[in-house]
C-alpha cells in the first residue's frame, strides 16, 4: 500500500498524524474488503489552501474539514469489482496498485472541530479520514439512507480502533 503524505498547513498538529493516517486508510480498506493494494493521497493544509480547492472544484468559496477526490467510479459502495475492466485508469502501472484517490484535510478545522465537539484532535483527524475513504469507496451522503449507512460505518471503522468519542 502507498499512503503520500503532504503537509503543508504552517499550524502544526500535535499529534501522531502520520500514525493514525496510515492506521485509519488500510482499517477503511480492510473493513471494506477491498482485494487490492491501494494508493491514496493525504494533503494536510490550511483554511486559505482548501477554500481555494473547494471554491476551484465545488464552486464553493468557503474553507470546509476534509475533500475527498475518488479516482475509481463505483457503481455500488466498495464494489470493486469493476475495478479491472478500467486498469489503465485505476492501476499504477510501476506498483499495480489501485489508484484510489486524494484526500484534503483543513488542519484549522480539525483543531476547530475537536474543540466544538468536546473531543481530541486524535479522534477528529480519524474521523475525517475514515469519512473521505468511505467517499474514495462510492459512499456518499446526498440522500438520508446513504447519509445514515456512511455514518454507521465510520462509526464502527472508528470504534474498531478505539477512536470514541
Amino acid at each position: 500500500m502507498t499512503i503520500d503524505i503532504e503537509y503543508e498547513a504552517a499550524d502544526r498538529l500535535d499529534i501522531p498524524y502520520e500514525e493514525i493516517i496510515r492506521e485509519i486508510i488500510p482499517a477503511v480498506l480492510d473493513r471494506e474488503q477491498c482485494p487490492y493494494e491501494a494508493e491514496v493521497h493525504v494533503l494536510l493544509t490550511d483554511n486559505e489552501a482548501i477554500r481555494e480547492i473547494n471554491r476551484d472544484y465545488r464552486q464553493i468559496d468557503t474553507p470546509t474539514d476534509v475533500l475527498s477526490f475518488p479516482m475509481v467510479e463505483f457503481e455500488r459502495e466498495s464494489d470493486f469489482g469493476h475495478a479491472e475492466d478500467c486498469v489503465e485508469e485505476c492501476f499504477n502501472p510501476d506498483t499495480g496498485e489501485l489508484i484510489l484517490g486524494d484526500i484534503v484535510i483543513s488542519v484549522d478545522k480539525v483543531k476547530e472541530q475537536a474543540e466544538n465537539y468536546g473531543h481530541s484532535c486524535r479522534r477528529e483527524l480519524a474521523f475525517l479520514l475514515a469519512h473521505s475513504m468511505l467517499h474514495l469507496c462510492g459512499y456518499d451522503h446526498m440522500e438520508e439512507e446513504e447519509r445514515l449507512v456512511m455514518e454507521q460505518r465510520q462509526r464502527e471503522i472508528l470504534a474498531e480502533r478505539g477512536y470514541n468519542r
